[in-house]
């Protein structure tokens, strides 16, 4: 026996039934969201040539992409996200169409995560892009459809769930303001975006030991530690004392009282220290997340540099639901139940052509239908599968009998 063919590769997985029908919710339910809001669904290939992910800014680590090469040996890349395609996209295609424009997707990304830490390799992801406005309301927009996911897809009928959620909001503009004063090395500075976006403080502070004392790697050491609620801007004031951080955080506060008043269940907190794995984000960064799953359902924010990267200089703002972790979350309160067929058709030998006519007019009056395919017991069958109705066709008659549950 080969020694790889009954298994998938690490990162990946087999999703079965009632599994397909939490991702099937989750992917109509937001789906309704953004077409709702005005947003049209755009599909990008999962193959792209490498260079779209090797732009100038680098903003893909090489090592966790998925890389293959085509029939003419040119480097091809599986998506690792959806936002650098679209861009791609409307950099091209959509190059001449008005804006702003608004773009919905579902399709998986993959990426490889170092040494894994049981992560997926391959991710459904469903998500918006808001193209061609730097303005306040493109970004409370982007964060409505957030708070509409989070609440719309797992607390509405028929599920009526209730699950906790909140929505974090940051801006990446202070750690690169602290990262553009701080005298270090490209690779250490890669080092310290690295631990603050996996959050482990105690390397952190270790390697900030090793850049010495100063107001940055102190103002460095503060920055994880700035979430929470309202109070978090004046303590960062205090931290930074930097007119423009200072700049940063008031518009901050704007947004922040903006966005509780939309969300008047209080489940808006700020983390100055979110830094997003993907870095072309250049001002708001969000995460939403749900009770009973630990990493975030929600990731998004604002790149307003990522299409002059493709020749089309317009802002952008967006965010992205892993399909996955939702579904996850739904599946731990809630079993869909699998819908028997509504008819079973039984048909002697000779009698195929006329059977799948009848299906075929059953279907149509919005019936799902199966054929019975062996040669005996088909009422044990029917039993088995909740299946209430069956009709019995042969070669003089056509019969509908009840079947007793």
């Amino acid at each position: 026996m080969r020694r790889y063919d009954l298994i998938t590769p690490e990162g990946t997985r087999d999703f079965l039934f009632e599994e397909c029908a939490l991702k099937r919710i989750v992917e109509t339910r937001t789906r309704e969201i953004f077409k709702s809001m005005g947003y049209t669904r755009v599909i990008t290939p999962a193959l792209e040539f490498l260079d779209v992910f090797r732009i100038n800014s680098g903003y893909f680590s090489q090592e966790e992409l998925c890389k293959l090469t085509d029939n003419k040996g040119r480097l091809i890349a599986v998506r690792p996200d959806s936002t650098t395609p679209i861009a791609r996209v409307v950099a091209t295609r959509l190059k001449d169409a008005k804006l702003p424009l608004r773009l919905y997707y579902t399709q998986p990304v993959y990426h490889f995560a170092p040494s894994l830490k049981g992560k997926s390799t391959e991710i459904n992801q469903t998500g918006i892009e808001l193209i061609g406005s730097n303005s306040r309301m493109a970004d409370i927009e982007v964060i409505s459809v957030a708070f509409s996911v989070l609440t719309t897809v797992v607390q509405n009928a028929p599920m009526n769930l209730k699950v906790n959620y909140s929505l974090e909001l940051g801006d990446i503009r202070i750690f690169r303001e602290l990262m553009h004063k701080l005298n270090a090395t490209p690779a250490q500075k890669e080092e310290i975006h690295s631990l603050i976006e996996s959050k482990n403080y105690p390397a952190l502070n270790d390697f900030l030991d090793t850049l010495g004392d100063n107001k940055i790697t102190r103002s460095l050491r503060k920055l994880p530690t700035l979430f929470g609620g309202e109070e978090v801007f004046e303590r960062a004031s205090n931290v930074f004392q930097d007119e423009r951080i200072q700049e940063i955080l008031d518009n901050m506060k704007a947004l922040y009282h903006t966005v509780c008043a939309i969300n008047t269940e209080g489940k808006v907190t700020v983390d100055l220290g979110l830094v997003n794995k993907t870095d072309y984000y250049t001002g708001l960064v969000i995460k939403g997340y749900l009770e009973g799953y630990g990493e975030e359902v929600i990731s998004g924010g604002r790149y307003d540099k990522l299409l002059d990267e493709f020749g089309y200089d317009v802002p952008a703002v967006g965010m992205a639901v892993n399909v996955d972790a939702v579904a996850n979350v739904i599946g731990k309160k809630y079993t869909p139940v699998q819908t028997p067929a509504d008819v079973l058709i039984v048909a002697e030998n000779g009698c195929e052509v006329q059977a799948v006519k009848t299906a075929e007019l059953l279907r149509e009056k919005g019936l799902c239908v199966e054929h019975f395919l062996d040669s005996e017991n088909a009422e044990q069958y029917a039993q088995d599968r909740g299946i209430r109705k069956m009709i019995l066709i042969s070669k003089d008659s056509e019969k509908e009998v009840t079947v007793n549950g």
